[in-house]
């Protein structure tokens, strides 16, 4: 018989591997330049809110640009107590409160929704198109529609009112889309077995069908609070004489040039942070509690 190939030799087939990777402890040149282009993506994007943090600092002296002339809290001070300011006290508070507002009206109603499109129904589709078609619409035109509703009903404009609907019509969409995709992976055996040991409805919903839900429905609140909070353009015309942050902080960008407009972006990035934080920590811990209870079972 005649000897294998040279191309099946493992000496050779090795040689050619070792030939064709790169040597060890060097990364071939693509690397280099996809690192690159990632730090100047990252340095693009974050540069300047390092540099609004920084500058919120400044000192009594300084101003809205480097170098800085001291660290100090002044501006953060002065950011809540004085009037030049602005009313941001007043602003945050309100804020606050209609985020949480829409949080909760936001994940109520995704998960009825999620409930409901579990099984076809007459209409579902058109349902389902106007409840997402409000993503199309641009905020503001859709805040404007909204303003113009109501004072067309005589009925005045109000964050806790006008404002509260054309931020809804921003929020459920993305609540709704979350919680299909976390209902297509919900099991209906689970339903069906509480059912079988005599569950109620109630029962079911609040013992099994929730605390399965519950990562998905805390993705959820935290897409309702964070796009209710910084949201501007939906705000605009509907939220009446009394601003909400978002609007405060656009009104000072024409009134106020000084570091505490720096010191309000910080104060309200830290905001931010804490409540991302939370909600991922708050998904942590559910997870653990499950591990725990199903290595105990």
């Amino acid at each position: 018989m005649s000897a294998a190939p040279d191309a099946l030799s493992p000496a050779k087939t090795g040689a050619r591997r070792r030939a064709l990777a790169p040597s060890k402890g060097r990364r071939p040149w693509t690397f280099y330049v996809l690192a690159a282009i990632f730090t100047f993506y990252v340095v693009a994007l974050y540069g300047p809110m390092f540099c609004i943090y920084v500058l919120s600092f400044q000192d009594l002296r300084g101003g809205l640009v480097f170098p800085m002339k001291g660290l100090s809290l002044h501006w953060f001070v002065d950011l809540f107590t004085q009037a030049r300011t602005g009313d941001v006290a007043g602003a945050f508070d309100r804020s606050i409160k209609l985020a949480i507002l829409v949080t909760v009206i936001t994940v109520v109603v995704s998960l009825m929704s999620a409930l409901a499109f579990r099984r076809r129904f007459p209409g579902d589709t058109i349902v389902f198109a106007l409840m997402i078609g409000s993503l199309v619409a641009p905020g503001l035109v859709l805040g404007i529609g909204v303003g113009l509703m109501f004072n067309a009903l005589g009925l005045p404009t109000t964050w806790w009112g006008s404002a509260l609907g054309a931020q809804l019509s921003w929020t459920l969409p993305f609540g709704v889309l979350v919680m299909f995709a976390v209902m297509s992976r919900f099991d209906s055996a689970w339903e069906e077995a509480a059912r079988d040991l005599g569950a109620s409805r109630w029962q079911t919903l609040r013992l099994v069908i929730v605390p399965v839900l519950a990562p998905g429905l805390v993705a959820v609140a935290l897409f309702g609070f964070t796009l209710s909070y910084d949201e501007f353009a939906r705000t605009l015309q509907t939220a009446g004489p009394q601003n909400t942050l978002p609007l405060e902080i656009w009104s000072m960008t024409l009134n106020v040039t000084s570091p505490a407009l720096y010191a309000l972006g910080t104060v309200t990035t830290i905001i931010s942070f804490l409540i991302i934080g939370a909600s991922l920590g708050a998904i942590v811990w559910i997870q653990k509690r499950r591990g725990r209870r199903a290595s105990s079972t």
